[in-house]
């Protein structure tokens, strides 16, 4: 296994993790590499572990947007390895290919409803640096969500705000599954690598 800035140890000399890794191994298809750097503080794994399954688990919103919105705001900060990881996740949630691949157009597309275009406009304007949401996009929201969707809708956004930035620091390499499904899903339909 290869990663751009840091080598790390590989998953069998992390055998104090095997379950943990294991049951990410089924949720996602693969173990991600981001993990494998993360386990060498077994505090942030962790924590970090923890808070995701609190983002994902809650029934809040459902795992398509959930994967949707994740994908937006790693398109708008640039972090490839999280828009391979999200745009893998939304097919697997039950999001269409050809859905996936029109999500940058998605303010004219025809694959998005109202609803979803107001969460997307919030995770696209979260993903810049700096931050362009602005009290619209809010107002947008408010239609369709009530204060507690609202609130998962933005714990995705913050949970992928810190994995772009630790995968794009580390120049983490993305995984066969992931980097298969981007290449042969969605390059063919005019998504960019």
């Amino acid at each position: 296994m290869s990663i751009a800035y840091v080598k790390v140890k590989k998953r069998e000399d992390f055998p104090e993790h095997q379950e943990m890794f294991n049951f990410i191994e089924s949720y996602m298809g693969y173990l991600p590499h981001s993990y494998l750097l993360m386990a060498e503080n077994p505090v942030l794994l962790n924590a970090f572990s923890g808070l995701t399954n609190a983002v994902f688990a809650s029934d809040e919103i459902d795992n398509q947007t959930k994967q949707l919105i994740a994908l937006a705001s790693s398109l708008s900060s640039g972090c490839k390895y999280c828009q391979s990881h999200t745009s893998h996740g939304a097919e697997r949630t039950g999001v269409s290919v050809e859905k996936i691949s029109k999500i940058l157009d998605y303010e004219n597309s025809v694959h998005f409803s109202e609803k979803e275009k107001s969460v997307l406009s919030l995770a696209f304007a979260s993903g810049k640096v700096p931050n362009q949401v602005n009290k619209n996009h809010f107002d947008d929201l408010k239609k369709f969500f009530n204060p507690a969707q609202i609130t998962a809708i933005v714990s995705v956004i913050s949970l992928f705000g810190f994995l772009n930035r630790w995968n794009d620091t580390f120049g983490t390499t993305i995984e066969k599954i992931p980097g298969d499904f981007v290449e042969e899903e969605l390059i063919p339909l005019g998504w960019k690598k």
